[in-house]
């Protein structure tokens, strides 16, 4: 069996919905573009928007704490570096990430309909020198293998389980279900890019996360370690080999 790219996801803001790409240009060493680029800070760690530091996950607003984010559709216009924001398909916020005012108006927005949940202001901020607010210090990709998706829905799970929970970045079909574990300490190649399997993801209190409805209706860590006795759905891999990969393209085992 042969896998296939099916989907590319980019998640320009930490937390929020994400973006599907018909294809992309990776870089080694680095995330897929924009992916995971801007984080919305809160608290303590919002007052120093400036600090060029490692930010620990539990400074930004995400779905393991803040369910509703996932009520919002999130669109990311790279033309014009704006952010839309719509809920329930009407459009609620706009404003330019590259601009003071822009960020401003997301901010207030944010301001409001996180009202109650932490104090202070929220602050939305880049990572520093192009890099990505993702779960790893190191910039990497994150794989789906779909069919391993359809056997925890059909023999676990017994109901649907949303792609989108899991915020992947490549999602692979047409290969067995599981036998991508296979590829952990493994190159792959993807389109023209290359890239190395370096380990396994569990999944995370956000994964439980209705992306429709925003509210936690599932419980996959638990459901994943009584039906496997594990919590890995995840593969996390880091790009080695410039390339473009496209919808479509093979991927396929380095030797």
């Amino acid at each position: 069996m042969n896998a296939t790219l099916t989907a590319i996801r980019r998640y320009p803001v930490k937390g929020m919905s994400g973006q599907d790409l018909p294809a992309t240009e990776l870089t080694t060493g680095q995330a897929i573009p924009l992916d995971r680029r801007y984080g919305l800070l809160h608290g303590p760690a919002a007052l120093d928007t400036e600090k060029q530091a490692w930010r620990l996950p539990s400074d930004f607003f995400t779905l393991d704490r803040t369910e509703k984010l996932a009520a919002l559709q999130t669109e990311f216009d790279e033309s014009t570096q704006a952010l839309i924001i719509r809920r329930g398909g009407r459009q609620v916020s706009r404003g330019r990430l590259d601009q003071p005012m822009g960020r401003t108006l997301l901010e207030q927005f944010f301001a409001a309909y996180l009202a109650g949940i932490v104090p202070g202001m929220p602050r939305l901020i880049e990572a520093q020198h192009g890099g990505a607010f993702g779960n790893s210090e190191e910039p990497s990709v994150t794989l789906l293998n779909l069919a391993s998706l359809r056997d925890l829905e059909e023999r676990i799970a017994k109901q649907p389980v949303d792609p989108r929970r899991l915020r992947a970045n490549l999602l692979v079909d047409g290969i067995d279900p599981w036998s991508e574990r296979g590829w952990i300490g493994r190159k792959l190649t993807v389109g023209t890019a290359t890239l190395e399997v370096v380990e396994t993801l569990d999944c995370t209190p956000g994964n439980d996360v209705n992306p429709d409805t925003g509210i936690a209706d599932l419980s996959l860590p638990n459901i994943m370690e009584r039906g496997y006795g594990h919590g890995q759905i995840l593969l996390r891999a880091r790009v080695t080999s410039d390339g473009r990969v496209a919808v479509g393209d093979p991927v396929t085992p380095v030797d």
